[in-house]
């Protein structure tokens, strides 16, 4: 799979300006009402944080971590909130708005008339889908600087890791846009994606799920993506974080060969 991207990768400043056409047409179409919804991804972890992380955090007091360190329940709950928007962000462009553009709109078919390639293609609304979920994590992170639950310096190297983790589940989304067959598959995207939200470490440490469920957990790509950024906030070791990055990584490298190859095989057929 990793093959099937290459080559189109060798030619870096063609297929970069190609894909940044796509983001280009993007933004061309948006509109007032669109904005709107996009705040909505900023405003949805923002109340998970007010209301579970400050709420009921005022209920549970600090919270040890494995390691040992104590922290505010609020500390501990908003860098998943973070990983949570990231994902949330990047899936919502990249599964229901894309899915809309290829199989009703036939937007792509155009594209394929053109020099673009559908790769680049998949390039290109996925850096559309982050500079969406960039927003949301850099106006996120101002908002723990503010309340105390993180500093500036550590939010500064969070955002690059939000960033990533965007990347990682935009990736992802578009993979599993092109085997949606209608609207209805959605529901089970919905599903799933909720599971992740409440079984990811988001709320409780992994460690507290009996010990099968805590290895499942701790395979699932939030919960790596949970992991790392809440290690940058609350300034726990750095190497720690390697294994996070690289998986996410793999699932970045691995999510747009299979969204490239499946997007030709629908394209062209």
């Amino acid at each position: 799979m990793l093959a099937f991207a290459l080559p189109r990768l060798l030619d870096v400043p063609a297929a970069s300006r190609r894909s940044m056409s796509v983001v280009e047409r993007n933004v061309a179409t948006l509109r007032p009402a669109y904005l709107l919804l996009l705040l909505s991804g900023f405003v949805e972890p923002l109340l998970y944080l007010l209301s579970i992380g400050v709420g009921v955090g005022a209920l549970i007091g600090d919270l040890t971590l494995p390691g040992g360190a104590v922290v505010p329940y609020a500390a501990f709950v908003a860098p998943a909130m973070l990983a949570s928007s990231a994902m949330t962000g990047a899936l919502a462009e990249t599964t229901f708005n894309f899915f809309g553009k290829m199989k009703y709109l036939k937007l792509y078919d155009g594209m394929i008339a053109t020099p673009v390639r559908p790769f680049e293609i998949a390039l290109g609304e996925l850096a559309w889908a982050m500079v969406r979920g960039s927003a949301y994590s850099a106006a996120f992170l101002v908002v723990m600087v503010a309340m105390g639950l993180t500093t500036a310096g550590r939010a500064a190297v969070a955002l690059p890791a939000a960033v990533l983790v965007g990347f990682a589940f935009g990736a992802l989304g578009m993979t599993i846009a092109t085997l949606m067959r209608s609207w209805q598959d959605f529901d089970l995207l919905g599903s799933a994606q909720f599971t992740l939200f409440l079984f990811s470490g988001t709320f409780v440490p992994a460690e507290a799920y009996p010990a099968v469920l805590r290895w499942v957990v701790e395979l699932t790509p939030l919960y790596r993506s949970v992991h790392l950024i809440r290690g940058i906030t609350l300034g726990e070791g750095g190497w720690f974080w390697l294994p996070d990055v690289l998986y996410l990584l793999v699932v970045l490298g691995v999510g747009l060969a299979v969204a490239g190859r499946r997007m030709q095989r629908l394209l062209y057929r």
